[in-house]
């Protein structure tokens, strides 16, 4: 409700900055749209199910635990190691969710369990950008929400699509490549600092290192070198500020 107004609060898809997050997400959204579309034809070619593909992609909604886990069930891996390997390539979420906490801390429980539905990484970027200062504020709710379904459709229609008309689509068109370069696009858009520049890189490097291992573990390894590396880029500022503090005091 508008301050000094008796009115009515808009419907959330009216408020102004419903369009405003719908719009800002639609810059990035023919990456998200190319990377749905690639993980809903390699779910298709792999063999699983049409049925369960749809609903994977439907309750998953994480398009790299997705493109991890698929080869791990078609190859029937034991069901711990691919609930193991969806763990730790989600686990960035986590520190997702904590940075979400401080403008979603006040809603209520149901509320918070659908937001965590439809938080993703590009969301979260453009919401971050968009509300710097981690403060609820009235206009959060509706912006996030433009947001997110923009996010979600650009995702769950090329993946349905991918997954009915796989069979479609002649395997020469280069479908790794493309997956390749939509996942490129979608992690470039992500590098905004030199941590996050520092641990990208450690991760690929990782990644390459340990690509031998067998199960997709490589991934394991450039996640697990990720976070560490993020780790220490956080930690260096501050040891180096409390480095200086104690040569001012002396």
């Amino acid at each position: 409700m508008r301050a000094g107004s008796s009115d009515p609060p808009l419907p959330v898809w009216r408020h102004p900055q419903f369009a405003a997050g719908a719009r800002d997400m639609s810059g990035i959204a023919f990456g998200v749209a190319a990377w749905g579309l690639v993980t809903g034809m390699a779910m298709a070619k792999s063999g699983m199910d049409i049925g369960l593909a749809v609903l994977m992609s439907l309750t998953v909604f994480a398009g790299s635990a997705q493109l991890a886990t698929v080869p791990l069930i078609v190859a029937g891996a034991p069901l711990w190691v691919i609930w193991g390997a969806a763990f730790c390539v989600n686990l960035r979420f986590i520190i997702l969710s904590a940075g979400w906490r401080p403008y979603m801390v006040g809603y209520s429980a149901r509320r918070r369990w659908l937001l965590s539905y439809f938080t993703a990484d590009l969301n979260y970027v453009i919401f971050m950008r968009r509300f710097p200062e981690p403060h609820p504020h009235p206009d959060q709710w509706p912006y996030f929400w433009g947001g997110a379904l923009t996010n979600w459709l650009a995702w769950q229609i090329p993946s349905l699509a991918g997954i009915f008309l796989a069979e479609a689509i002649p395997a020469s068109w280069g479908v790794g490549v493309a997956g390749s370069l939509a996942l490129l696009g979608l992690t470039f858009s992500l590098l905004s600092d030199r941590a996050t520049w520092v641990a990208a890189a450690v991760a690929g490097c990782a990644s390459i290192a340990a690509y031998a291992l067998p199960l997709k573990l490589n991934i394991v390894v450039a996640i697990a070198a990720a976070v560490a590396a993020g780790l220490l880029m956080d930690r260096l500022p501050k040891a180096s500020a409390r480095s200086r503090s104690g040569e001012g005091a002396s």
